[in-house]
């Protein structure tokens, strides 16, 4: 399909998407495979958006720091003030476990992520990410080193990807099979020009892309303000299938159609990442069934009783010795109210502005220019692998794409089982809503049933796995109307972010929001970030 003709149906979708996605349509009588519907506290999140009231507190907790929000970011900066020796700080999380956009699940065939899935082998920018796993055992030696070991079983079995193209399988997810040579060219053509846009340094020496991004150099203001579609289309790139890679990538790290993403971040998503490894290839991932749960968990548990879940803060006042935090306990169904020195908030930015009325006006505005992508995930397990037609050029791989669809297609949660054969497995299917306005995907998440989102993933997985509906013997369905920040144009080149970065007297943010994109390296780079920042005293070294 040519990339004009895309555009023009992905606005039709756009403009049609509150008759569609929100109708109610006749729904097949075919049987659905038991399964849940599971997402965030919605009942708690929209507490805050809808102003309902809540008990006043009836207790008073002091602490020195304050860190709201216990995703990658929130983690990171407890892990960071522990590993220092600080131990007046509490974490609150509204979820009933910590881990944000990098939670998971488990029944009895194996454990699988509902969201990150992967870490990418980290670059010697990253030194935090590298220490972090270091102590967490997924790194062997010096994490400082060049070239790092990683454990071995955490690296990504072989077959790692592969793309389902014009009725057949292909080994990576460029596509190849059916492409014209014409095509092919342009394909080389934007490699060779990433390539060299990983080497390019700027003025100050740092990289001009790199992960995490603050410490790169500044983003040029042209290839912020158009979006990844208009640099292709500027760079002379027609082809139809590097549209499609393109427009994938900018849809699986962002959740953002690439004719709304900023051509920076499009071109960071393939010339950001400099990792190597002393026993992987570069490109080569770190992952596990429980996706990057298995990071967030164990610094979950570090934390112990300095991390509380179930916590609902709801109200920010600053004054005059510091900031009172009125938190909603709901398994107590009553307040207590936290005195902080200093607040470090590691949620979601744009939940701010419904939580403090007295917000700096610049964040205030500044949040205002941050919108998130909606996502469903879902998990279906299957007897053993799923069936397809004989012949195919490449075996099940971690990570199954098909082309011109949707759905992102679906990661194999026991691929790094290496015992396994024809038993029972899980397949996690992810697809970001990205051809809707974000406030219409939203309403479709929060009033459509489960049967209405799983006909749409069978229907998807049935255009490969023609038997996948009969196959399926669970089907769970994860919704996320906020999964991460989209890197628009308007955010990517405007000041919004800079402000953003700045502490504001008693509080820091730290959220990969800051970065403009959701990657776990970006959470983590701002989590540290703000446990320094609390750190910095008379006497004290971070």
């Amino acid at each position: 399909m040519e990339a004009g003709t895309t555009l023009k149906r992905r606005t039709f979708l756009a403009a049609a998407g509150s008759l569609g996605l929100l109708a109610c349509k006749h729904q097949s009588a075919d049987p659905m495979p038991p399964g849940q519907l599971l997402g965030p506290n919605l009942k708690l999140g929209h507490h805050l958006r809808d102003r309902k009231p809540l008990p006043t507190a009836t207790e008073t907790r002091r602490v020195g720091a304050l860190v709201v929000g216990a995703g990658m970011a929130g983690l990171s900066c407890g892990w960071w003030l522990q590993r220092h020796g600080e131990e007046n700080f509490t974490i609150l999380e509204l979820e009933d476990e910590a881990g944000g956009n990098a939670r998971s699940g488990r029944n009895r065939v194996s454990a699988y992520p509902w969201g990150a899935h992967y870490l990418p082998i980290p670059g010697e920018d990253a030194t935090e990410v590298r220490l972090l796993l270091a102590e967490l055992g997924a790194l062997r030696g010096d994490p400082a080193a060049p070239k790092p070991k990683y454990e071995e079983r955490y690296l990504c079995n072989s077959p790692q990807e592969r793309l389902y193209i014009n009725g057949r399988w292909q080994e990576g997810l460029l596509p190849q099979f059916g492409v014209s040579t014409a095509e092919q060219t342009q394909q080389q053509r934007f490699i060779a020009q990433v390539s060299g846009l990983k080497a390019e340094r700027g003025i100050n020496g740092a990289r001009r892309f790199t992960i995490p991004s603050a410490r790169g150099s500044t983003i040029p203001a042209d290839e912020a303000r158009i979006s990844m579609r208009d640099w292709l289309l500027a760079n002379g790139y027609t082809a139809p299938s590097l549209h499609w890679w393109v427009n994938y990538g900018c849809r699986d790290d962002f959740g953002t159609d690439y004719t709304q993403t900023s051509a920076w971040a499009g071109l960071h998503y393939f010339a950001g990442r400099h990792g190597e490894a002393a026993n992987a290839e570069p490109d080569e991932v770190l992952t596990w069934p429980e996706g990057n749960a298995w990071i967030t968990q164990r610094m979950a548990q570090q934390l112990g009783s300095r991390l509380q879940t179930r916590a609902l803060v709801w109200h920010i006042e600053e004054l005059a010795n510091g900031l009172a935090v009125d938190t909603y306990l709901p398994r107590e169904q009553r307040s207590v109210r936290y005195l902080a020195d200093r607040l470090v908030w590691a949620g979601q930015l744009g939940f701010l502005p419904h939580i403090w009325p007295g917000l700096p006006t610049d964040w205030r505005s500044a949040i205002s220019q941050i919108s998130y992508a909606p996502w469903i995930v879902a998990n279906l397990t299957l007897p053993q692998q799923p069936s397809e037609p004989s012949g195919q050029h490449a075996p099940l791989s971690w990570d199954n794409v098909f082309y011109q669809a949707q759905g992102l297609g679906y990661v194999h949660a026991r691929h790094q089982d290496i015992s396994l054969d024809t038993h029972a497995t899980v397949i996690s299917y992810y697809r970001p809503l990205s051809e809707y306005r974000p406030a219409t995907a939203r309403s479709a998440l929060q009033q459509q049933p489960r049967e209405f989102w799983g006909r749409q993933i069978l229907a998807d997985l049935g255009r490969v796995h023609p038997e996948i509906a009969s196959e399926c013997l669970q089907l769970d369905v994860w919704r996320w109307g906020h999964a991460m920040v989209r890197p628009t144009p308007a955010l990517m080149s405007g000041n919004a972010l800079p402000v953003l970065r700045k502490p504001s007297k008693r509080v820091i943010l730290a959220h990969s929001d800051l970065s403009g994109f959701s990657l776990a390296e970006e959470a983590n780079y701002w989590g540290v970030h703000a446990a320094r920042w609390l750190l910095d005293k008379p006497g004290r070294k971070a």
